[in-house]
């Protein structure tokens, strides 16, 4: 399971470029793939972009040829799209009315559609991003006031998007009617500060003003921040998934404290599904919180008894085969002295497909653990999410063809309990009617339109799911 992206703007400060890679520095755990600024200087565009980590792409050299008091800045994983240099963000391109630069975190789930009418009418694409198509709308359209034409062109794009652009002298930042990803606006002195989370605004010392409320238009420019209005839409949908999962603890999205609603998924896990045990683990470090919460719920104590190694990238060259688990084993370790003839509970954010909580179960019983019970902080995922989280398709997600009881065999588990979709609604902090639960529901709040294939050679492949 993969992060999807991050996207951050910055107006009005002399150093803009630093402070977006600052930034991007904080959001790098939404994407670990490529890295990106644009910056503006009022007369001329800078760009600097590359795979790998933000303090892998950047040098002090590099940022100081991102000169001027714009930039928007990107961190990348790839959902739409796939891994190459063309595709890395934020895109920029040069046209006779000036410049757009867009970066962009979610997925269109028109995109099939708003490519073939763009193709059909001589665009040429030079990425396979669902991002680009924004860009050719926005140039192809005639007015050459984006004030005014923003809301009219923005409404035709369906699904999952938090954009922000950088238009010449002006920034823009905009949700999607459903509100799915977050975004939000903040202070830096006199600049602002646009980016996905709060803890963004942490790194820089930005004060935070004020989610884009979802279907908002929010221009900033010499003249301030301006909202110029809202794309219709029906209902809000927040992502669920960043509560649970993605968004890091220390933020508050969706206006609401990770940290907190994460202990209340604990505490909603130990009422559903308590358990004789010695002690309460976690798996770092997406399970530490629900875990906090479970254990104070219980009142089992907690024990971190995985120890992790914080100096693996991406690129780490793996050893022979023959090393048993090392991927898991190299990430994970356990402490044998705390775990030994122990019952114990392991509280884990989701299970995907189940390889790798089977390593992990192995390991432990290895360590002499006595018993070994594992709870889930969030509903068996069922289906894949076409909003921009890379779930694998639904044949690859274990509990859409297994059963609880089948999937505790395979990871070899005394007992295996997942919260439930009510429990998860309520630990909320915002009213359950708020949120998308379709990766665990089936549920689509969208239509989704499916990519083309061999048998399908109709020109709209879209299912009508609401």
């Amino acid at each position: 399971m993969k992060e999807y992206c991050g996207v951050v703007g910055i107006f009005g400060h002399k150093d803009a470029a630093r402070l977006a890679y600052l930034a991007l520095y904080a959001l790098q755990h939404r994407g670990e793939e490529s890295a990106g600024i644009v910056s503006f200087d009022r007369k001329k565009v800078y760009t600097h972009k590359g795979m790998g980590l933000v303090g892998n792409v950047f040098s002090e050299e590099g940022l100081k040829k991102l000169k001027g008091p714009m930039a928007i800045g990107h961190v990348r994983y790839s959902t739409t799209g796939s891994s190459t240099t063309k595709n890395i963000q934020p895109l920029l391109i040069n046209h006779k009315k000036g410049f757009i630069a867009v970066a962009h975190n979610g997925n269109l789930t028109n995109s099939v559609e708003l490519q073939n009418e763009l193709e059909d009418s001589g665009s040429i694409l030079q990425t396979s991003m669902d991002s680009e198509l924004i860009i050719h709308l926005l140039v192809r359209d005639q007015k050459n006031n984006y004030r005014e034409k923003m809301i009219p062109i923005l409404s035709r794009l369906e699904g999952a998007y938090a954009f922000v652009f950088m238009i010449n002298d002006t920034i823009y930042a905009v949700r999607d009617p459903y509100g799915f990803r977050p975004l939000s606006i903040a202070k830096a002195e006199d600049a602002y500060v646009v980016a996905s989370e709060t803890c963004a605004f942490d790194m820089i010392r930005a004060k935070y003003v004020r989610d884009v409320e979802p279907g908002e238009v929010v221009m900033i420019n010499k003249d301030g921040l301006t909202s110029l209005g809202h794309i219709p839409g029906k209902r809000h949908a927040f992502c669920i998934f960043e509560y649970i999962y993605f968004a890091r603890p220390d933020s508050n999205i969706f206006t609401k404290s990770v940290y907190l609603t994460r202990k209340n998924l604990g505490r909603a896990l130990a009422r559903e599904h308590p358990v004789g045990a010695d002690i309460v683990m976690p798996i770092p470090d997406s399970g530490t919180y629900a875990a906090l919460g479970y254990a104070e719920e219980s009142k089992i104590p907690l024990e971190m008894a995985f120890v992790r190694n914080h100096y693996i990238g991406r690129t780490f060259i793996q050893p022979s085969q023959f090393i048993r688990d090392f991927k898991v084993r190299v990430k994970l370790n356990p402490v044998r002295d705390a775990l030994k003839d122990k019952r114990i509970v392991i509280i884990e954010d989701s299970i995907v497909r189940g390889t790798t909580s089977r390593s992990r179960v192995r390991a432990l019983k290895e360590a002499g653990a006595r018993e070994i019970h594992m709870r889930v902080s969030c509903p068996p995922l069922i289906s894949p999410c076409f909003y921009g989280i890379d779930f694998p398709t639904k044949k690859e997600l274990i509990a859409s063809s297994h059963k609880i009881e089948e999937i505790r065999q395979f990871i070899g588990l005394d007992s295996l309990e997942y919260l439930s979709i009510e429990g998860m609604l309520n630990s909320m902090l915002l009213p359950k009617e708020e949120f998308c639960t379709a990766c665990f529901s089936g549920d689509y709040p969208t239509r989704i339109c499916k990519p083309p294939s061999k048998k399908a050679l109709e020109k709209s492949r879209c299912m009508g799911i609401k």
